[in-house]
């Protein structure tokens, strides 16, 4: 996974802009939280600018395209977090754990570390409706083989509550849903480059063709013309928040 976003991150912080709505919503989630790691960092989208942010990132390329902060940076796995227990207030991973070799392994490195809150922004796999799998089917199979059932959260950690984070409809983030208001974007292939989901498909010719000639002809619109109103779409992007279980003192 280091070699594939060693390739992708070349134009990912470009492509990449954090979305200010969604912004405000993960760092409502961090609460009171002061000290953050934020591992998975990527090129530092999310991490909340008036905390004490700790970034973890395995691939260099995409440390390397990181904004001037004043956050700690760490080439580190998930797996394999380098800090003692309780280390920071809270933790936060933003659409990664899809990458991590053993995910319960990583968030249960986040449980060990953090002794607040943690935050995850990612996809529920079981979600159906967004269109772009109508074009791109593998998508779905993509999903189910590489993120974890929302179920696995509340059994990794206690005190889980998952709540929907819609899209809008000119998100800044070039992630997978990010342009579904905006078909014709995954027509271009720099865009297409900055999302994991599409380097790991494979061939995707036979989609990319019948979403252009659907899009000339005016059949997407016409299929799709529920969507052209809407200012924000649940696209299956899902924000989970765990606290710490209190366990009472024994005296």
């Amino acid at each position: 996974m280091n070699d594939l976003y060693d390739t992708i991150g070349l134009n990912y912080a470009r492509l990449r802009q954090p979305d200010a709505r969604i912004s405000r919503k993960i760092d409502d989630a961090l609460g009171a939280a002061q000290t953050v790691l934020n591992v998975g960092a990527g090129a530092g989208s999310y991490e909340p600018e008036n905390r004490q942010v700790t970034a973890v990132e395995p691939s260099a390329e995409m440390i390397a395209q990181r904004p001037l902060s004043t956050a700690s940076v760490f080439q580190a796995s998930a797996e394999d977090l380098p800090f003692g227990d309780n280390s920071f207030d809270a933790a936060m991973a933003v659409l990664t754990i899809h990458h991590w070799s053993d995910k319960e392994k990583g968030v249960r490195e986040m449980r060990r570390v953090a002794r607040g809150r943690i935050v995850f922004l990612t996809y529920d796999p079981a979600f159906r409706g967004f269109w772009l799998a109508d074009y791109f089917p593998a998508l779905v199979t993509l999903d189910e083989g590489q993120m974890p059932p929302l179920t696995d959260y509340g059994n990794w950690l206690d005190n889980v509550t998952i709540t929907p984070m819609p899209i809008p409809h000119d998100c800044t983030d070039g992630f997978l849903a990010g342009y579904w208001r905006r078909p014709a974007a995954y027509l271009e292939e720099r865009v297409r480059a900055a999302m994991s989901s599409f380097w790991a498909i494979g061939d995707v010719s036979d989609g990319l063709n019948r979403l252009e000639k659907d899009l000339k002809s005016g059949a997407w619109e016409e299929r799709y013309a529920s969507l052209i109103p809407l200012d924000a779409l649940d696209c299956g992007y899902r924000l989970i928040t765990a606290d710490e279980t209190v366990r009472p003192q024994s005296f």
